[in-house]
Order: C-alpha cells, then sequence, then structure tokens
C-alpha cells in the first residue's frame, strides 16, 4: 500500500487532509454546477470527513480510499431513503384540486394537482363533474386520483 505523508505538486507540498478537503470541496462545487441528486455532495460530505481522519490519524491511501467509499455510499443511501419519505408526504399534503375536463360517473377525466395533470375518476355517489370545478382528492389509486367536488363534501360534512 501507498504511505500518504505529504503530497507535492508544482513545488507545493499538500497533506493528505488538504487533498481530502480539495477533493470534497471540488465535489461539492460539481453539484452547484452539475446537478447530479446530492451523489457529488454526498461524496464531497465523505472527502471532508476523511481529511478529519486523515488529520488525527494518518493512514494508507488505500484505507483512505476505503473509508471515502464506504462513507460516500452510506450517506447516498442515507440520502436517497430521506428523500423519498419527504416526497411521499408531499404527495398526500395536499387535498385540492381543479377539473380540467369533465367527468362522468366510471369515465376518467383530468385534472390539475399540486401543479401537474393527472388522470382522475369520479368517487362512488357523484353524478358529474364539470371542468374547472373545485375538487377534493379522496383517494388514489397508482395514477389516479379519486375525486369530488367541494361542495358535496361540505353537504356530506354537515
Amino acid at each position: 500500500m501507498i504511505w500518504l505523508s505529504q503530497i507535492t505538486i508544482d513545488g507545493i507540498e499538500i497533506s493528505p487532509s488538504g487533498l481530502w478537503m480539495i477533493v470534497g470541496t471540488t465535489l461539492c462545487l460539481i453539484e452547484l454546477l452539475v446537478p447530479t441528486a446530492f451523489t457529488a455532495v454526498c461524496m464531497g460530505v465523505s472527502a471532508f470527513l476523511v481529511s478529519l481522519i486523515a488529520l488525527m490519524i494518518p493512514s494508507w491511501l488505500g484505507v483512505q480510499i476505503a473509508i471515502w467509499m464506504l462513507l460516500s455510499c452510506g450517506l447516498i443511501m442515507l440520502g436517497y431513503r430521506i428523500n423519498q419519505q419527504r416526497s411521499s408526504r408531499q404527495i398526500q399534503a395536499s387535498t385540492e384540486a381543479e377539473a380540467l375536463t369533465a367527468m362522468m360517473p366510471n369515465q376518467p377525466g383530468r385534472v390539475l394537482y399540486e401543479g401537474a395533470s393527472w388522470r382522475a375518476r369520479c368517487a362512488d355517489g357523484v353524478e358529474s363533474i364539470v371542468a374547472q370545478e373545485k375538487l377534493h382528492v379522496v383517494g388514489r389509486e397508482g395514477n389516479l386520483l379519486i375525486v369530488m367536488p367541494m361542495h358535496l363534501l361540505e353537504i356530506r360534512a354537515r
């Protein structure tokens, strides 16, 4: 294995810790220029952590790279898990929609929900929905929303 004590680039000596700081900074800046779903940031943060480890415990380059790879994979998996949980809560948070097309019972139509067009159908017991009507999302079956007019929801609530 290669022992890393100092690296000389064009007459400038850089410690292993400094090298990892440069790698971490570069990866975080890449994320700003080319969004990669936090992958580069996770790898950059891992490089910063390896930089701290290299300050406290000088070790072989291979060990530092292995630690960096393990930390990067762990942070990426944690980031995806947190992002999935946040996304699923955001979809369920809003219950208001607007009909883009008219809908008859058992016939799908289109609604505007959270800024996007979704397929939707009338909830059971709803005769029809007219275009531009304010709706309440009462359920979801895959990518199909189940909706009912707001005025019917108010009547049922009484």
